[in-house]
This record gives C-alpha cells, sequence and structure tokens, in this order.
C-alpha cells in the first residue's frame, strides 16, 4: 500500500458522522490487541486551550527526560501532525501499516453499518504508535467533550479540563453545567481532575469527579483556587510572563500569549508534577518551548502580523483582550470562518478593525466570503472587502498597511493554515541526474504509478516539488502542462488538503509559467513567485555578486564555500580532544588555521560526541570565553560552538560573531541572544545532543524530513527577530543519522536551499566514513572528498578539522565551477 492510498482510505472516512460512545474505538484497539494497556495516558478536555495545555504537558515531560505521545487536532497542513513523538511526527510507513492492519475490520464494519469515524481511527492509529514507541506517558487531546469521546477509551493517570463554554449544545448540553458534567467523565481513578472551571461549570465538574483540583486566578486561602496563576503580561513581541503558585510560587515565560494562558500553564504545570518528579527548572523550559502554531502567534512585526484560530466567540474575546497589549494604529481583519460555526457571535467578539476582509478557506465548510462580509458590515466595520483566497487576503493586507498597522487572520484553524503557508511553503529544488533519479523523486511524491511512468522521461530538465492545496495544485499543473512543462501529483487529492506537486519543465517554460501566474488572483501568483526565487529566475540573479566587500560587510561565504576551521577546547572531544585545551595551544591553532585558508573559527568547549558528559554552564564559559577574546582582533568571524544561551550571550560579549547551536534551538532564550547581539545563527537539526548512542530515528525521507523539521527551526528564530540571511541550516550529519543517511544528505544537499538560507555541511572525520571501511584515524581522505562534493553540491560552509587539505579541496572544486573567477 502506497502512502496516498492509506491517507485517502482514513480521510474517507470523514463520511461516517460520529455517535456517542467508545465502543467503536474500543472494538478497533481490541484488533490491534489493546496497544493502550501498555501506556499512561494524560486526557485533556475542554471547551478552549486543551490543544495548548496538552503540548504544554507534553513539552514539560521531555523536560523532565520522559519520552512522551502528543495526540492533537485539527492538523494545520498534514495529516500527521496529529500524532507525534518526542516532538516529532508519525512516519508515513507507520500510517501505511496502521491503515494495512485494520483496512480489512474497517470495512467489515461499514458493511454492517457501524464503521468507525475518521477520529476514532486516527485515536487508534495515535494510541498504536505510542504504544510502538514505547513512550513513557502519551498525551491526547479530547475531541468533543469527554465521556462519549473516543479518547476515553483509555484509562488516563491524569486528566483536566480547560475551560467551559457553551458549544456543541446538541451533543454535550444546552447549559454550561450540562457540558461540564460530560467533560469530566475524563476524570482520572485514583487521581484528582484538574480544572480552570468556575461557576456553575465548576459545580459539574465536581458532580462527577471524585476529587478536583481548581486552576485560577487569584491565592490560596479560603474558597480561593488550589493552584493560583496571575497573568504579568508580554516581556516582547512574542512572549509573557505568568507566575504559577500551588504552594511553591514559579515565574515562567510563555510563547502563548493572552491572560487566559496562564490559567492552562497552570493546569500544565499540575499535570505534569502529578505525572513526574518535574523540577522547577524543566518546568520553565518546558512552559517556554511549547511553541502552538496558529495560537496567536506573531509572525512580523513591522506590520504587526498575528494569527490566531479562534472559532468561537469566547476565544475571540480572549484573542481581543491579547491584542489589546499590542500599540498599532490600524488594524485590518483577515477572516475565514465555518458556516456552522456563530459568524454573528465571532464578528461582535473581535476587536472592531478599520478594514476586514473576508476570505473562504479551500473547504466546503467554509462560510461565504458574501455572507461573511455582510456580518462585518452589520458590525460597523467602515471598509469591507471580500477576497475568497486566504493567501491573496493576507498578502492585500499587509501591502496595503503600514508599518505600524496590525493584521490579524482568524476565524479558524484552516484560515490560519492557508495564511501560514505564506512562511512557511517550500519548494525544493531536485537534482535529476537519469532515469531513475526521476522514478524516485515523482514515487516520494506519492504519484500513482501510471503518473510515474508517464512523466519519468520529461523530468530531465528542472524539476521542483512543492505542496499546495488541491485546486491550486490542478491550477498550476493546467498553466505548466500549457506551456509544454509537466506536472505530476500525488495520488491523494482531496479539496481539502494538501498534496504534493512535482514541476518539470525548462528555464524558459517557467519563466513563462511566473509571468503567467503573476497575473491570477487565486494564490498562485504567490507560488510563481517562490519559484522566481528557488530557480533563480529574477533579473541578474545568475550574474556574478563579486567578491565580499573590503569592509567586512558580507560573510566569506557570501559568493563562494568558505571553509570553517574547528578548534575544540575541550579533554574529551572524538578527535582533538585535548590537544588545544589550553589558552597558548589554542591561539597557534587558530592561527595556524587562519595562515591555512580558514575563513571562520568555531570555537567548541562541550564535547557532543556520542555518550559526552554534559559540561557546567560556568566550565563551558571559562573554556571558551578566554579564547575568543585573545582571538578577538582576528580578521575572521569568530563562532561558539554551543547549545546553551548562557555562554553564548558571554561569547558573543566578548567578541564572538557566530552562534553555532548544535541542539536547534532546544534553549528557548538562544534565539533572543543571537537577534539581541545582531549575531549569526547556525541551526542545527539533532534529535540528541550531546548525541545518544545507537538512537533509531525513523526516516520516510531523511532529506525531507530533516527540511521540513528545520523549517520551523528557522521560523522562531526569525519571529525573534533574526532575517533569514543571519540564519545557516546545517543538516546535522552523524546526529540520530545512519551513515547511509548522512551521505544522501550529501548528495542531496541543494535540496536545504528551499529553506533560504546558507548551508553548513559539517562532516569532518565522522563515523559515516566507518561505511567506507576507515577506521576512527584514517577518514582525512574521505573527508576532503566529502568536502569537494559538498562544495559541488551547494554547501555554503564545511566545517573541518584539518583545514590546509579541505580548503585545497573546496578551491579545487570552485575552480572546476569557473576556473576564471576565483585567485587565491
Amino acid at each position: 500500500m502506497e502512502y496516498h492510498e492509506a491517507a485517502e482510505f482514513l480521510f474517507g472516512l470523514r463520511r461516517f458522522r460520529p455517535k456517542p460512545g467508545t465502543e467503536s474505538t474500543a472494538r478497533l484497539l481490541a484488533h490491534l490487541e489493546d496497544p493502550q494497556e501498555g501506556v499512561d495516558f494524560v486526557q485533556i478536555a475542554g471547551s478552549n486551550g486543551k490543544g495548548s495545555t496538552a503540548r504544554m504537558v507534553e513539552r514539560t515531560l521531555r523536560e523532565a527526560g520522559l519520552s512522551v505521545g502528543l495526540y492533537t487536532s485539527p492538523h494545520l497542513e498534514d495529516l500527521r501532525e496529529r500524532i507525534r513523538v518526542d516532538g516529532r511526527k508519525i512516519p508515513k510507513s507507520s500510517v501505511r501499516s496502521f491503515v494495512e492492519s485494520v483496512r480489512d475490520h474497517v470495512t467489515e464494519r461499514a458493511a454492517d453499518g457501524e464503521s468507525p469515524t475518521f477520529f476514532e481511527v486516527l485515536t487508534a492509529m495515535a494510541i498504536r504508535e505510542f504504544d510502538r514507541a514505547d513512550v513513557d506517558v502519551a498525551v491526547l487531546e479530547v475531541g468533543i467533550g469527554g465521556r462519549y469521546d473516543a479518547t476515553s477509551v483509555v484509562d488516563p493517570v491524569a486528566s483536566a479540563v480547560t475551560s467551559v463554554t457553551l458549544e456543541h449544545t446538541g451533543i454535550l448540553g444546552d447549559t454550561e453545567a450540562e457540558i461540564a458534567r460530560d467533560k469530566a467523565h475524563v476524570a482520572p481513578a485514583g487521581a484528582p481532575l484538574v480544572t480552570g472551571a468556575s461557576g456553575e461549570a465548576l459545580e459539574g465538574v465536581r458532580q462527577v469527579a471524585d476529587e478536583v483540583v481548581t486552576v485560577r486566578f487569584g491565592g490560596r486561602d479560603g474558597s480561593e483556587p488550589d493552584v493560583g496563576v496571575a497573568y504579568e503580561g508580554r516581556v516582547n513581541h512574542t512572549e509573557a510572563v505568568v507566575s504559577i503558585d500551588d504552594g511553591d510560587p514559579l515565574e515562567a515565560r510563555l510563547p502563548l500569549l493572552g491572560r487566559h494562558q496562564a490559567t492552562n500553564a497552570g493546569i500544565a504545570a499540575t499535570l505534569a508534577r502529578q505525572v513526574a518528579d518535574v523540577t522547577d527548572e524543566e518546568l520553565r523550559r518546558g512552559l517556554r518551548s511549547a511553541h502552538w502554531p496558529g495560537r496567536f502567534e506573531v509572525l512580523e512585526t513591522e506590520p504587526l502580523v498575528v494569527l490566531d484560530g479562534a472559532h468561537n466567540p469566547g476565544a475571540c474575546e480572549g484573542l481581543a483582550e491579547t491584542l489589546s497589549e499590542y500599540d498599532y494604529d490600524e488594524l485590518t481583519l483577515v477572516a475565514g470562518v465555518m458556516h456552522d460555526k456563530d459568524v454573528a457571535g465571532i464578528a461582535d467578539a473581535l476587536p472592531t478593525p478599520d478594514t476586514a476582509i473576508a476570505a473562504e478557506p479551500a473547504l466546503d465548510r467554509a462560510e461565504d466570503g458574501d455572507v461573511l462580509a455582510t456580518v462585518f458590515e452589520r458590525t460597523g466595520v467602515p471598509d469591507v472587502r471580500a477576497i475568497p483566497d486566504v493567501r491573496d487576503a493576507l498578502e492585500a493586507a499587509i501591502a496595503d498597511g503600514g508599518a505600524d498597522d496590525c493584521v490579524l487572520v482568524t476565524g479558524s484553524l484552516f484560515a490560519v493554515a492557508e495564511a501560514r503557508s505564506r512562511w512557511t511553503d517550500l519548494q525544493v529544488p531536485k537534482r535529476i541526474r537519469d532515469r531513475g533519479d526521476a522514478r524516485e523523486v515523482l514515487s516520494g511524491a506519492h504519484a500513482t504509478e501510471d503518473d510515474v511512468d508517464d512523466a519519468t522521461d520529461a523530468a530531465v530538465h528542472r524539476v521542483v516539488k512543492t505542496s499546495l492545496r488541491y485546486e491550486r495544485a490542478t491550477a498550476l499543473r493546467t498553466e505548466l502542462c500549457r506551456l509544454g512543462g509537466e506536472c505530476t501529483l500525488s495520488g491523494l487529492r482531496r479539496s481539502d488538503e494538501r498534496i504534493d506537486a512535482v514541476l518539470t519543465g525548462t528555464l524558459e517554460q517557467f519563466a513563462e509559467l511566473v509571468d503567467r501566474l503573476a497575473a491570477r488572483s487565486d494564490g498562485l501568483a504567490a507560488i510563481g513567485r517562490e519559484l522566481e526565487r528557488t530557480l533563480e529566475l529574477e533579473d541578474g540573479a545568475e550574474t556574478d555578486p563579486g567578491p565580499p566587500s573590503d569592509d567586512g560587510s558580507s560573510p566569506p561565504w557570501a559568493d563562494r564555500t568558505a571553509v570553517m576551521g574547528i578548534l575544540n577546547v575541550t579533554p574529551d572531544s572524538f578527535h582533538d580532544g585535548g590537544e588545544y585545551d589550553s589558552l597558548e595551544d589554542a591561539v597557534a591553532r587558530a592561527e595556524a588555521m587562519v595562515e591555512a585558508g580558514a575563513d571562520v573559527i568555531d570555537i567548541g568547549g562541550e564535547s557532543t560526541r556520542p555518550g559526552a558528559d554534559p559540561v557546567p554552564v560556568e566550565e563551558e564559559i571559562d573554556r571558551v570565553v578566554p579564547v575568543v577574546e585573545a582571538l578577538a582582533d582576528f580578521d575572521v568571524p569568530l563562532s561558539i560552538d554551543t547549545r546553551r544561551a548562557t555562554v553564548a550571550e558571554a561569547a558573543l560579549e566578548a567578541g564572538a560573531d557566530i552562534i553555532n547551536d548544535v541542539s536547534g534551538l532546544e534553549d528557548p532564550e538562544m534565539r533572543f541572544v543571537v537577534a539581541d547581539h545582531d549575531a549569526t545563527l547556525v541551526v542545527m537539526h539533532s534529535v540528541d545532543a550531546p548525541v545518544v548512542p545507537d538512537r533509531d530515528v525513523e526516516y520516510d525521507d531523511v532529506v525531507e524530513d530533516v527540511i521540513d523539521q528545520l523549517r520551523e527551526r528557522i521560523l522562531l528564530a526569525e519571529k525573534a527577530g533574526l532575517e533569514r540571511g543571519d540564519i545557516v541550516v546545517d543538516p546535522g550529519i552523524g546526529f540520530a543519522k545512519s551513515a547511509r543517511e548522512s551521505f544522501e544528505l550529501l548528495d542531496r544537499l541543494g535540496e536545504f536551499r528551499a529553506l533560504g538560507c546558507p548551508i553548513l555541511f559539517g562532516h569532518s572525520r565522522k563515523s559515516m566514513f566507518a561505511h567506507l571501511g576507515r577506521d576512527a584515524g584514517e577518514r582525512l581522505e574521505a573527508t576532503v572528498a566529502a568536502s569537494a562534493i559538498a562544495t559541488e553540491r551547494g554547501a555554503d560552509l564545511v566545517r573541518v578539522h584539518d583545514v590546509p587539505e579541505n580548503v585545497a579541496a573546496v578551491r579545487t572544486a570552485l575552480a572546476a565551477r569557473d576556473p576564471d573567477r576565483f585567485e587565491w
């Protein structure tokens, strides 16, 4: 079974309407031999805030050293987002194997008129994956209510009801008390139910749960809540401070803005401490790292651009309150709402904008734009327009807004997902050498076998892979085919989901395509602009930019591949530990590397080799800062290889220019430290740093999976204030990748161009060369060869121990590309 067939099967289950009860899910799990019996679950119900709370719990438990599964809904781009293990989406291979194992059962139940629904089957898939991955804890976000929700098939060890408002009244009840009683059935046996409910909703919760822990604003005495929380307000454009008092007061930062998030954080902290022995520092880091896309997410500041998936009046009231913390001149609202929601109530709850643009997300459930526009006119909005495509509506709002204005996209997570694609869409250039490469690329896009056969011979010019909504994909295919090109689409072809598309054509055909798309008003103009950038079709894009300026304003990798020399001032690094841990030896080593042609010096004070022990922060600072100070007058940039923001700040204050973060921003303060110092940031893809020996990570396609995960890391850095040109990406060779996967990353390095950042390749003397029969002390020649290949494949920097040999390799590769360009 191909992935597109498995996904199509799952989405096809949406035709079955939900039925109350957990029997159908229980039967499905019994068919799978009851995988829920081997996992501890945390179950989170509520009207609003349950997804954010689930994310906070999951991230905090991971900080405490546990392996954690997370199940949430809906997804923004990809079905697999709903099911994560330790932050990573479920592999496509797991989706395929799951569907193969349940398809006959589901078909038989459907024949009897008792088919499980889409949500029930996905819940079973999540539970099976968590059991298969042997997680310590799995956090489940409830779908609707609690008593009859599919997730209630499990017996949780901890549970919460975040909030209660009037919702799904036809299913859950007509009053908040009735709805609360339904939700409170998630209460665990032998443990208290945690809740942020109040008033009649709290009374409804108490009628069902044997023991309740209340979390609300206030203190701890008398009738006050068991856990008091306070919202201290935002500290920058994307974070706020909350305090939590359960008898041991704690203050923490959140990347989730809004007063209501203080309550969610208090609930999450209480749940996490019920499940594990979580320290205050782990709780602070977990809460601060709980990024949740599309929930009051600030993407830009000039103008202020906010995305929030609020989809009912209660959530919109909270959104309005949070937005009031910001200063701006005029507000433009881009709204896309589902027709089964309280559209008038949403419009009344939102702040009255100066301009409202009614849009229609690409779903059948979307409210008609003209109807939505009429609703906003009735609320007194002076300027109301209808632009059906969400992305086009957003582009218009940003173009019309001033630097001091605000653009707000809200109404549904579906609208937010389409708007967010402005920052997250990728067009990945593919290197096609022969028919085998062509077939692999087309198959990787989940095209049908017939489409692969038809398109293979055509895929011999420029090939780009992207992902977009079905309507846009088909329109794009029509336009490219008219020009003589080819566009092969995924076998999954549903109007409400993003699908893969592989575009093939000559540069001339793509240039004509870009011109045609520029005139369209259905969101494809933005796709054309991205194609123009990806294939360097802009005027002058292929001309020689010249050497860097003498004043050092351009980085050394601005127009050629630069060599980063490794300077480990550690006793235990895998290749040169102990050789340069004295200041005198370190300075001499740096001088020798610069003399040999190193363009950057990368100073490391902590080994990340497999099994290495972490170094105390102060000791790492004591190792690297004196070296930075001693090298501050060098004519090359100085980089610090660290995963800790405290070390980074000390090094930057001492004169460093670059922070090389091997953890990929695991320290939540790191991105702000680098942005505050206007430094360059290297973001590496890693699962663990230091490396955990024998870590088994399953990739569907190691290159595309790493690109996908780096994409969100880059966006985090940008939201902190870094420009994309100041962010360098590193695929992370040797960090949770096998030798075969590392070589594939090397071969396909050019695909990382899709991220729009310079690329660093760090391969020096690594274990990947054992695949070639090279022992630890015999890897110089292989490293040199890989440096030449990385240069040819498009690396902007290579990070190496042996500078003279690798400089020669890089220069040879550059000269082969253009013999007349460089004179050394």
